[in-house]
């Protein structure tokens, strides 16, 4: 009755376009009936269905060499050419359309033909229940997998909304920008919303890899420069990526939080997931498995799928373009410029990189797999251009709880019963930028503070942002080995300054090892005294070789790391925590030879990137450090978890101590973990050499289509309301 009802919807669909569009015909040269005419229209319909169901999933399995945003927009013109060839199957050739009317026809007909298919499947709950549930089950049987039901232990989704803060959370599900937020809090059974804090690095990379894999050790920023290679560590970057990940399983002699049953979507490392999609760490690998892009075909299976999201990316693009424009007429500050390929960039991360992921979590949750890890990036892409707080934000944080709120719908439905857990791997802290507060960049300073030629013109650095690596390898760009910012010195005696939000990594290519404060001050007089008294600065970590490490402040200030006191000296704008993560991070093996925090302002709650960037994360300062974890009530308490003792601890510190929570509760519901031989198995991580840790086959989940067309992807087809 849903094919009969789709098709009919589809016949409809074309006889309206047929009397509207001038180059798009349904009857013969001399007229027919309205007969004739509806009969032509029902077999150019039922003909172009079969094409869609049977033919396209082998196109886009054949165009797997074609970049993936080139094939978002490539999916009109497929489109289109499918209906040309429907209409050809007519008898006696009356049916007919220009190629241009082809694309416009068949993307109105897929988009209505979705639209009619999904609202006929879910208006009888439980019989969309069960068929998805005779589905899931029939794709266990064939894999082997063990079966669920709705009685046995529920699965679990994690949620990272990147760059979201507490305070930012709570303050958009108190104004009714995130209603769904805002129910779970307001039910005495729902979810409970619990801060967190980060380390030193408080960015992505640190973050998750401490998150998914238990370990972060040795990730003093988002980029850094390792001495005894010379290569500069960016962890966007797909070889770096897995080389952290790689250095993570090591560490820990586990796989990561997903090697259950678990799926990663959307994430720079894997979890140790067998299902893969979107994975930045993963996009390094080589050979026959490699899928980095799995996700995006496996979306773009369904011609309703990539129709409406690339009108939607064509549609933030020209938002970001007016809003842009507004900004710069109203004079607002802080402002960068954000024009070039910032829009696209932005659509991609809003809207791509969202439904993908939104729609591979849905295939997920209908397969019932036991644990989700997606990241979505959008509010943290939008933040830094536009501020975390300003009204561009906003309305992508409203966005994403729409995509909340129809995985909670779309739970209700699954063959098993999901725990849905929000979570963000740091903050964002406003500001205007160091290069525009004080007109010159911080590499330009050292190079001042040096003796060094510094250019008339400052050269401000490029953005840094997850979502741009990601967009490179969308689109088959290679990622640049050193990016112009990063690039190694030419001559050794010059310096690498390198930036990760209001975090600055300064490293002395020919100096052997960690330099001394001692040796700088012989060689560079004036360096430390000028970053240390400048005003866009905080504080400065070094190494002595009297006093080990020393925290340098301004009028003199010089603290022995030991001796640090959170509140006091150099520190006190920053606020509890600092201390701790100044001692940890002074550990790491590659920090830098001199660390610069930018200065804290705690009654504007601004600091300084030295990236352009108005909203920034990465250093010490603000709301950037407190990210949240917003939790089903049911789940055992987070502080009772990292509690000691039996006590319960006063706050939850760390990616790591995050790590221990997330695994705590997927034990508490599904037993311990895989003994670690598994784990290597199911990680395909064999040897942890120097070679690249190898991932599952990326394919990522199967869904199941709500239109009964038999097409099932990864993505599913649940997103499509």
């Amino acid at each position: 009755m849903r094919v009969i009802a789709v098709w009919g919807v589809s016949t409809l669909t074309m006889l309206v376009l047929a009397g509207i569009l001038p180059d798009f015909q349904l009857q013969s040269a001399d007229g027919d009936s309205w007969t004739k005419t509806a009969f032509t229209a029902a077999w150019g319909a039922g003909a172009f269905g079969l094409l869609s169901a049977l033919v396209w999933p082998l196109l886009v399995r054949a165009l797997l060499i074609v970049p993936a945003l080139v094939l978002g927009m490539l999916v009109f013109f497929l489109n289109g050419s499918l209906l040309i060839v429907a209409l050809r199957l007519i008898p006696d050739g009356r049916g007919a359309a220009a190629p241009e009317t082809a694309v416009v026809v068949a993307a109105a007909m897929s988009a209505v033909a979705s639209a009619t298919s999904t609202a006929l499947a879910v208006r009888d709950d439980n019989a969309y229940r069960r068929r998805l549930s005779r589905l899931a089950e029939r794709r266990r049987r064939r894999s082997g997998a063990p079966g669920t039901d709705g009685d046995g232990p529920p699965g679990t989704v994690f949620l990272q909304l990147d760059g979201v803060g507490h305070d930012v959370l709570a303050r958009a599900a108190a104004d009714g920008v995130m209603p769904t937020v805002a129910h779970w809090l307001a039910d005495p059974a729902g979810h409970r919303l619990t801060p967190w804090r980060t380390d030193w690095s408080s960015q992505t990379g640190a973050s998750q890899l401490g998150i998914l894999h238990g370990s972060n050790h040795d990730v003093p920023a988002f980029r850094w420069y390792e001495k005894e290679t010379g290569a500069v560590m960016v962890s966007s970057r797909p070889a770096s990526a897995l080389e952290l990940q790689r250095r993570a399983i090591l560490r820990t002699h586990d796989g990561g939080l997903l090697t259950v049953d678990g799926a990663s979507r959307g994430n720079l490392f894997s979890g140790g997931a067998d299902q893969l999609a979107l994975v930045l760490s993963m996009a390094a690998r080589r050979g026959k498995g490699r899928r980095s892009r799995a996700g995006y075909f496996a979306y773009f299976t369904d011609p309703a799928n990539a129709v409406r999201t690339a009108l939607s990316f064509v549609a933030e693009a020209g938002r970001e373009i007016g809003q842009s424009t507004r900004a710069r007429i109203r004079k607002e500050t802080p402002r960068i410029k954000r024009g070039r390929l910032y829009p696209f960039i932005r659509a991609f991360a809003t809207v791509v990189e969202r439904d993908v992921v939104v729609a591979a979590v849905i295939g997920d949750m209908f397969a019932g797999r036991t644990a989700v890890y997606a990241d979505l990036v959008a509010y943290d892409e939008v933040a830094h251009h536009s501020g975390p707080h300003g009204r561009d934000a906003r309305k992508v944080l409203a966005r994403l709880d729409r995509a909340l709120a129809l995985i909670v719908k779309v739970a209700e439905h699954t063959p098993r019963r999901y725990r849905i857990v929000l979570l963000s791997d740091h903050g964002q802290s406003p500001g205007e930028t160091f290069a525009g507060a004080y007109g010159l960049t911080l590499k330009d300073l050292v190079r001042a503070g040096s003796g060094l030629p510094v250019p008339r013109r400052a050269q401000r650095t490029r953005s840094g942002s997850e979502a741009r690596d990601a967009v490179r390898i969308a689109l088959h760009r290679p990622v640049a080995a050193q990016s112009e910012e990063e690039h190694v010195a030419a001559t050794p005696s010059d310096p690498v300054v390198l930036a990760s939000g209001n975090l600055g990594l300064i490293s002395f290519p020919d100096i052997a090892g960690r330099a001394t404060q001692e040796q700088l001050d012989r060689r560079h007089p004036a360096l430390l005294g000028t970053l240390a008294n400048h005003p866009g600065i905080g504080f400065l970590l070094v190494r002595s070789e009297r006093d080990g490490s020393v925290v340098l402040g301004r009028d003199g200030a010089r603290v022995p790391v030991a001796d640090l006191t959170d509140g006091q000296g150099p520190l006190a704008p920053f606020g509890p925590g600092a201390a701790d993560a100044i001692r940890r991070t002074d550990t790491f093996p590659h920090v830098a030879d001199v660390m610069v925090n930018s200065m804290y302002d705690p009654e504007t709650d601004t600091v300084h990137a030295f990236e352009e960037q108005i909203g920034s994360h990465g250093g010490l300062g603000g709301a950037q450090s407190r990210p949240f974890l917003l939790w089903p009530r049911e789940m055992t308490d987070p502080l009772e978890v990292v509690g000691e003792d039996g006590a319960p601890a006063a706050e939850l510190v760390g990616a790591e101590s995050v790590h221990r929570v997330l695994r705590h509760w997927l034990r508490e519901v599904s037993g311990p973990q895989v003994p670690l031989r598994d784990t290597r198995r199911r990680t395909g991580a064999r040897r942890f050499g120097r070679r690249a840790v190898r991932g599952a086959d990326g394919t990522g989940a199967p869904g199941f289509p709500a239109g009964g067309s038999g097409r099932g992807t990864d993505a599913g087809t649940g997103a499509r309301g």
